[in-house]
């Protein structure tokens, strides 16, 4: 199969070509193959290779699932094959294979998927950029010099620059939406406890991450969830599953009633750029029938940066203390990045109780914003604030990394806040993705639609949140929109 039609198809299309004879299973693992050995020397977006487990795969009985046959690439972080070592962009865990398939590994592969690889993906998935010291920066296939976004960059920088149809992601503050705006493929958050997090965990960070994949088609996204959804054996909360919503893309969204801002809820600066996607994607919605008016609900925005970042702390510093035990040694400095050091600072230097405290407040603000969605069917922001950023942008400046590491060594942890370096750290890490982490909070769904470009060819994503619950309205939407306004044929020349 040539490169030309491989690149063609989204997942879906290549397992009708595999139904039809037309092509086999280990025909499109040796094309994925092939262009990951020739395009990820620059990318640097799949750092664990298993060509021979999917070599082995497409030769066996597949599954006879919606994508048999499809190469897949799973993101280094949370979901676990056996035997295979999850680093989550940490090198104390690179090494360490894991002892179970997750579940929802488990149902990705049960639909015919096959894995090829894992995917780059910042230390303990904690950042909005892709640049762990363990395996180095992913490039953005649109431009080599600018971050793919994180934390899921390494997969959306594959499924941009067409190594594969989709790869799996996941999102505690915007990590799928993120990448998918920065790369300009299409990403969905599901509501919290949509997704199975078992056997090894029962939610991730509190239930503010969720999992699933980063897409070309809004199909593909659509069907994958139909696949993979609902609870696992002792899962801490149930929803009732939702869809058909791979149905749900094949018919019109009824008219709704969406609100619109441009306003950072927890920056302060929107780039000219994000804001005239807004206008344009305003437009094409009132084109298309909608009633669109501007309205947000209202945000505290340093009140809840800072609860985010208490409670985001407490698990990274949890992060560490596990891969050090797992590796059998102290915890160093030296096996952490700085950033992530500095996050683990604030997960010792705050009490259990300011722990609790956060988690109260974060609750009670998501209360007081699923209120706005009783008028409301849809939000639509920007999904970032800036278009993708020069690689190594938004890393601590060396002066922050050097205090980071002195306050490491002393245990004076004090200083984080008599120097107002948390306030500095909460106010660099939200300045580049104002909206995203609110409704990992809430617990609503939401996705990134690539939806326009600017004058340089950087893709700017347009950010749409639904009701708790959801994700029905939001595939019927996009598939609207990529209908209205198509972004299958824009593809990065990298390759």
């Amino acid at each position: 199969m040539a490169f030309d039609d491989y690149v063609q198809y989204d997942g879906l299309g290549l397992a009708e070509l595999v139904q039809r004879g037309e092509v086999t299973p280990l025909e499109l693992v040796e094309t994925a193959i092939a262009r990951i050995e020739a395009c990820n020397p620059k990318l640097n977006a799949v750092v664990t290779k298993l060509y021979d487990r999917a070599r082995a795969a497409a030769q066996a009985d597949l599954p006879d699932g919606p994508f048999k046959g499809v190469p897949f690439l799973m993101k280094d972080l949370l979901s676990t094959l056996e035997g295979v070592p999850t680093s989550m962009g940490n090198r104390l865990w690179k090494d360490i294979p894991a002892r179970v398939d997750g579940e929802l590994a488990r149902r990705w592969q049960k639909t015919g998927a096959i894995v090829l690889g894992k995917t780059n993906t910042p230390e303990f998935g904690l950042t909005p950029y892709t640049e762990p010291e363990a395996f180095g920066p992913t490039h953005n296939p649109w431009d080599l010099s600018r971050t793919p976004g994180g934390s899921s960059g390494g997969s959306a920088a594959a499924v941009a620059a067409r190594l594969v149809p989709f790869a799996s992601g996941g999102d505690g503050g915007g990590s799928i939406r993120i990448p998918s705006s920065a790369c300009g493929v299409f990403g969905l958050k599901p509501t919290r406890g949509r997704m199975p997090t078992g056997p090894q965990d029962g939610e991730y960070w509190d239930g503010l991450a969720v999992e699933h994949i980063l897409t070309r088609s809004v199909r593909d996204s659509a069907a994958m969830l139909d696949a993979t959804q609902g609870a696992d054996w002792g899962a801490p909360c149930r929803i009732p599953d939702g869809g058909p919503y791979l149905q749900a893309t094949q018919r019109p969204p009824q008219k709704l009633k969406i609100a619109f801002t441009t306003q950072p809820f927890l920056g302060e600066k929107v780039h000219a750029d994000c804001v005239q996607g807004v206008a344009e994607t305003v437009r094409l919605l009132q084109e298309l029938g909608h009633t669109v008016e501007e309205a947000a609900p209202p945000i505290d925005r340093e009140p809840f940066a800072l609860a985010f970042l208490t409670v985001l702390g407490a698990h990274v510093r949890a992060d560490m203390e596990e891969a050090a035990a797992a590796a059998g040694r102290k915890l160093s400095p030296s096996d952490f990045d700085a950033v992530t050091m500095g996050a683990g600072l604030m997960g010792i230097h705050f009490t259990a109780a300011g722990y609790v405290r956060a988690m109260r407040y974060l609750r009670q603000e998501a209360r007081r914003v699923a209120r706005f969605f009783l008028d409301y069917d849809v939000l639509l922001t920007p999904t970032l604030s800036e278009p993708p950023v020069k690689i190594g942008a938004l890393q601590p400046d060396a002066a922050q990394q050097v205090a980071i590491r002195w306050m490491t060594r002393t245990g004076m942890t004090w200083l984080l806040d008599a120097t107002g370096m948390v306030q500095d750290i909460a106010n660099e890490t939200f300045s580049f993705l104002p909206w995203t982490p609110i409704f990992n909070v809430t617990g609503q769904p939401a996705m990134s639609v690539p939806l326009h470009w600017n004058a340089d060819g950087l893709p700017i994503g347009m950010h749409f949140v639904g009701r708790w619950g959801d994700e029905a309205t939001l595939f019927a939407l996009a598939a609207q929109l990529e209908a209205a306004h198509p972004w299958r044929d824009k593809q990065p020349s990298v390759c």
